[in-house]
């Protein structure tokens, strides 16, 4: 019987709660937007940690200011969470993490928009057709 999930997705679940916490209540700069992580993808062979994160921005930041500043600072960071994720998951090797923005969520929202749109303009033109 094969098992549901492997070792590294469950290796990538367990680091992606770690590392939303370290960065919650560790990494204090006030450059970096509200981020969230939306995915973590694990090598087979645990040397890489690909981190995908969404940027909401704070203050008077654009989104793409927000983006290129918060991926600086965990860039920045990436060996401290590091060391502190090797103290909270007990792993021969730690992988090497590697940030990335999350294109997917500004895809989804994109793809919404073109929805509601012809929606609305599907409506608009049964109204004009039913007068």
């Amino acid at each position: 019987m094969a098992r549901e999930f492997s070792r590294t997705q469950r290796i990538a679940d367990q680091m992606q709660r770690d590392l939303a916490q370290l960065i919650q209540f560790e990494v204090k700069d006030p450059r970096m937007g509200m981020v969230t992580i939306s995915y973590v993808k694990v090598a087979k062979d645990l040397g890489f940690a690909d981190v995908y994160i969404t940027v909401f921005p704070l203050g008077e930041q654009t989104q793409e200011d927000a983006i290129k500043c918060s991926l600086e600072v965990l860039r920045n960071a990436a060996g401290f969470l590091r060391h502190e994720l090797s103290h909270k998951i007990q792993l021969r090797v730690m992988p090497q993490l590697r940030f990335h923005f999350d294109k997917s969520v500004e895809r989804g929202r994109h793809i919404h928009s073109l929805i509601e749109k012809a929606s609305r303009e599907i409506r608009e033109k049964n109204d004009s057709e039913e007068d």
